[in-house]
């Protein structure tokens, strides 16, 4: 997992081909008016625009998720927002099947630690990190982009 400001997101170009296109994306676009929804930008490379209020911890760790075959970067766009995690290695306590169509596996496990993005901050998380989102208090606007691998 990475955390950081987008002034700092060159810094992680060089990890994944598509990670340039992500942030270009975010910059050449105005993010505040995003219009909420799934954006294709390229071959293996797609942003969601998410906007809803804010959630409990315990209602957002039933969805506590991590992904085979893509890249997180989620970006706060209007928040704060708070995020938990634990590292998928330590996770011993699966919720259901992993579903191959959507990407996604679900675990019981109680996360290590939360964390919180305020606005124009990201993180980026790998197959390795369990996370749950939208942790918060009122509006909260983000965009995550799923970048394959």
């Amino acid at each position: 997992m990475i955390i950081d400001s987008l002034n700092n997101a060159a810094k992680y170009y060089n990890l994944h081909p598509n990670f340039k296109k992500a942030f270009d994306y975010i910059y050449e676009n105005d993010i505040n008016n995003l219009t909420e929804g799934t954006h294709e930008i390229s071959e293996g490379l797609k942003a969601i625009v998410i906007v809803g209020e804010g959630t409990s911890k315990e209602k957002s760790i039933k969805g506590f998720e991590c992904h085979d075959k893509n890249i997180d970067i989620q970006i706060s766009i209007k928040g704060p927002e708070t995020f938990a995690w634990k590292p998928r290695e330590k996770c011993s306590s699966p919720n259901g099947d992993y579903s191959d169509e959507k990407d996604v596996r679900f675990f019981h496990d109680a996360p290590d630690m939360f964390f919180q993005l305020q606005e124009k901050q990201f993180a980026i998380l790998f197959p390795e990190d369990v996370h749950a989102a939208m942790i918060g208090d009122g509006l909260i606007k983000k965009i995550v982009f799923k970048v394959k691998i």
